[in-house]
């Protein structure tokens, strides 16, 4: 995850930072919402980059 000049890893299962830094505010409402609506497809994504398919876009947050 990317938001202005922040940078972090974000476990798809548990939805923590893994590595980096997000601020609580972007972290807490934004990030975490967008990953709870598009769980699924994250997972799916995951699993085509292990295979180095192509990646599905999934939608942003509105």
């Amino acid at each position: 995850m990317r938001y202005n000049q922040q940078k972090a890893i974000i476990d798809i299962e548990t939805l923590s930072i893994l590595q980096g830094k997000l601020s609580p505010r972007i972290f807490l409402g934004i990030v975490i919402e967008w990953a709870l609506l598009h769980q699924a497809e994250l997972r799916e994504n995951w699993q085509l980059a292990r295979q180095n398919q192509p990646l599905e876009n999934i939608e942003p947050l509105e």
